[in-house]
């Protein structure tokens, strides 16, 4: 029997929002890799762009703002992704995607804490 594998989607990550024309926002992402869905995402100060955000830095990218809700490549090229900006919103904890640097609880939970401050909270059961 063959077996299909799924990507991750949109559902996987966002559990409940309040309205969609005013959580969302369309963004820039930042050029250099392909952002998987539910990447928590940072905003450079100097450009305006998204990007993983941070451990650390000074660009504005080390405070996550948002999350993105559909994969993008902008492996080549700045690309244009649609974000859960603000909330109320939830969001499964599982379903998000870090950059390398946020690789322990307290940093996660550091982002957690930032993404909650724009009111997008993260649940372990929806």
């Amino acid at each position: 029997m063959t077996v299909l594998h799924q990507p991750p989607t949109m559902g996987d990550v966002l559990k409940y929002e309040v309205d969609p024309n005013y959580t969302r926002e369309t963004i820039t992402l930042l050029a250099g890799l392909p952002y998987p869905v539910g990447s928590v995402l940072g905003k450079i100060t100097v450009n305006g762009k998204y990007t993983l955000s941070t451990d650390t830095g000074t660009n504005g990218a080390e405070t996550a703002v948002a999350v993105l809700l559909y994969a993008v490549d902008a492996t080549l090229a700045d690309a244009t992704g649609i974000v859960l900006a603000r909330g109320p919103a939830i969001v499964s904890r599982a379903g998000l995607a870090y950059d390398a640097s946020v690789d322990d609880g307290s940093k996660i939970t550091a982002k957690l804490s930032q993404l909650a401050a724009a009111g997008i909270i993260a649940r372990d059961t929806a």
